[in-house]
């Protein structure tokens, strides 16, 4: 999903993506290390295969995931851009805001 000037996911397709425990529970083990769609499946043995993938393709949609093919496997990264893009836009923002008001109040 590209946003309205087509660069890449929208601030919406990551933010639905991050509204899923699962799928955050997802990225973290992508955060530990790059690991093969089966060893993805095989962290989360509470939810059978098609789910764990019904998730991934939401990741990837949102660009959160990048996977590759070498030979019959398919090698799953986390893409980290689109989570910083909403750092910078909205939590980086709101603290700064948010240190404005304190630094005012202490005044």
């Amino acid at each position: 999903m590209t946003d309205a000037e087509g660069k890449g996911p929208d601030d919406d397709s990551v933010f639905k993506a991050l509204a899923s425990p699962l799928r955050r529970r997802m990225l973290d083990a992508l955060k530990e290390e790059p690991l093969t769609t089966g060893a993805l499946c095989a962290r989360f043995p509470e939810v059978d295969r098609t789910t764990v993938l019904q998730h991934l393709r939401v990741l990837e949609s949102a660009e959160l995931v990048s996977g590759r093919r070498i030979g019959r496997e398919r090698h799953l990264s986390l893409s980290p851009l689109p989570i910083k893009r909403i750092h910078d836009r909205w939590i980086g923002e709101y603290a700064r805001a948010a240190v404005d008001l304190l630094d005012r109040l202490s005044d």
